[in-house]
C-alpha cells in the first residue's frame, strides 16, 4: 500500500473516544472527569492499557504524566503527538480526549502497516490541564517544560483541600520518571476548535500558528455598605454601581484595542449579598487576550486607567491584582507548513488561525517546535455536553495528524 493512501479508522476511533466518554459520565450526558479523581484514575488506567495493547514503552513522570513511545530507526529525539484526558464539570467527550486517542489511532495505523518511522513516536497525556481542581492549568506540560517547578506543582491544595501530590500517590499516578527525561524533537497537538469560526466559514481543518497571551486579574472594588431604604443616592459609594461600571469598561476594551482582543468578567461576588444593602465590596475576575503582545499591554493599562477614573467618580477604592500571565506563542514555521502541506495532500481545505484558548501545546513551544491542528465544533460549543464534531471532521483531524508525522518522522510520503 502506498504510505500516500494511509487512512485512519475513524469508527475505531469513535468506538474509542464513546468508551472514554462512558468514565465520568452523568444522567445528562456529560462527563465529569477532573484531574486525579477516581474517575480521572479509571480513564488513566484505560489509557495505559490501550498503550501497552499497541506495543508501546509507558512511562509516567513525577507530576503524573503518561507517555507511551514507540521505538524509531535512529535513536534520536521523538516525534511527540499529545492533549490531555482529564475534563471541565459537565464536559462534552471531545476536548482533549480526541488528541490523544487520535494519537493512538495513529500508532495502531502504523503498527497494522508495519510502518517504521526514522525518528520514534510519543503519545502523550499531560496532567491537569483544565485546572479545574487545581490550579494553574496545564500544570503537567508546564512542569514537563520547566515553567513549573515539580516540588511546587505537588503541593498545590486544589478547591476541594486536596493535595496535588497526595491524591497522585493515592490514584498510583506518582511516576519515577522526571519531567523533561524525553526531549522531543517536535510536538503536534490535535483538537477541537472550541470556537464558532471554522463551523461559520465552513472550513475543514485549522492550522493553528499561534496562541493569545492571556492575563487574568482579580479586582477588588470597595465602598461602604449601608441601608438600601434609608441611605440617598447621592450619598452612597455603592461598590456593586462601581463594578458594574467597570463591566462595561471591560467590554470597551476589546472594541477600542481590536484585532483579536477579548476582554471577559467571568467571576463577581457581593458582599454582604443582602438584597436590602447596598453593597460594601464587589470581588470579580477580568480575562484579558490577545494574540499581540502589545495589544494585551494596551488593554491592561486600559483596565488600570479605568479603575482610577471609576474611583474617583464614584467614591470607591479599586484594588487591581494580576493572578497570572502567559505570554502569547507563535508555532514553529517548519511544523506550521507541514500541517499544511499534510491537509492538502489529503484534500482537506484548511486556513492558519490563532487558539483563543490555552493548550498544552503553548507550553511544549518553550522546548521543541510545536504546532496544533483544529476541527470544527458544531455551533463552537465546548466544555458542554452539547460539543460536537462530526465523524467526517475527526477523521479529518487524525488524516492529517498521521500524514504531518510521517514527514516529520522521517518517512517519505510520496512513496
Amino acid at each position: 500500500m502506498l504510505i500516500s493512501n494511509l487512512r485512519i479508522n475513524t469508527l475505531r476511533l469513535l468506538d474509542n473516544l464513546d468508551h472514554l466518554s462512558l468514565i465520568g459520565k452523568r444522567s445528562d450526558g456529560s462527563v465529569n472527569r477532573l484531574a486525579l479523581t477516581n474517575e480521572d484514575k479509571d480513564a488513566r488506567d484505560h489509557l495505559v492499557i490501550w498503550m501497552k495493547e499497541l506495543g508501546l514503552d509507558v512511562r509516567i513522570d513525577q507530576v503524573g504524566n503518561i507517555f507511551g513511545s514507540r521505538a524509531g530507526l535512529i535513536n534520536q529525539s521523538p516525534v511527540m503527538l499529545g492533549s490531555h484526558i482529564d475534563t471541565v464539570i459537565e464536559a462534552g467527550r471531545f476536548d482533549g480526549c480526541y488528541g490523544v486517542l487520535a494519537a493512538l489511532e495513529v500508532i495502531k495505523v502504523l503498527n497494522e502497516k508495519k510502518i517504521e518511522t526514522k525518528s520514534p513516536v510519543v503519545v502523550a497525556s499531560f496532567a491537569n490541564e483544565e485546572g479545574v481542581r487545581y490550579q494553574p492549568g496545564m500544570l503537567g506540560s508546564s512542569v514537563f517544560s520547566g515553567a513549573l517547578a515539580i516540588s511546587e506543582a505537588l503541593s498545590i491544595t486544589g478547591v476541594d483541600g486536596s493535595r496535588y501530590g497526595e491524591e497522585l500517590e493515592r490514584i498510583g499516578y506518582a511516576g519515577d520518571m522526571r519531567p523533561g527525561d524525553i526531549t522531543p524533537g517536535a510536538y503536534l497537538e490535535l483538537h477541537i476548535e472550541q470556537g464558532p469560526i471554522l463551523d461559520r466559514d465552513k472550513i475543514q481543518l485549522g492550522v493553528v500558528e499561534g496562541v493569545v497571551g492571556i492575563s487574568w486579574w482579580e479586582v477588588t472594588v470597595t465602598g461602604s455598605a449601608n441601608h438600601a431604604g434609608t441611605t440617598p443616592i447621592e450619598m452612597r459609594r455603592d461598590a456593586g454601581l462601581a463594578a458594574a461600571k467597570l463591566v462595561e469598561r471591560i467590554r470597551e476594551i476589546a472594541v477600542k484595542v481590536g484585532g483579536d482582543q477579548r476582554s471577559t468578567c467571568g467571576m463577581i461576588k457581593y458582599f454582604p449579598n443582602a438584597i436590602n444593602v447596598i453593597p460594601g465590596k464587589v470581588v470579580m475576575t477580568v480575562d484579558l487576550r490577545n494574540s499581540s503582545e502589545t495589544g494585551l499591554a494596551d488593554a491592561e493599562r486600559m483596565l488600570l486607567a479605568r479603575s482610577r477614573e471609576i474611583e474617583i467618580s464614584d467614591g470607591v477604592s479599586i484594588d487591581v491584582k494580576m493572578l497570572e500571565k502567559v505570554p502569547a506563542v507563535k508555532f514553529d514555521d517548519r511544523i506550521v507548513s507541514s500541517l499544511e502541506k499534510a491537509s492538502k495532500s489529503l484534500g482537506i481545505y484548511s486556513r492558519r488561525m490563532i487558539s483563543g484558548a490555552g493548550h498544552d501545546a503553548q507550553l511544549m513551544a518553550r522546548i521543541c517546535p510545536s504546532a496544533m491542528i483544529f476541527i470544527p465544533s458544531i455551533g463552537g460549543i465546548s466544555h458542554s455536553p452539547d460539543e460536537y464534531s462530526s465523524p467526517e471532521a475527526l477523521g479529518d483531524g487524525a488524516n492529517t495528524l498521521l500524514h504531518a508525522l510521517l514527514m516529520l518522522a522521517g518517512v517519505d510520503v510520496e512513496n
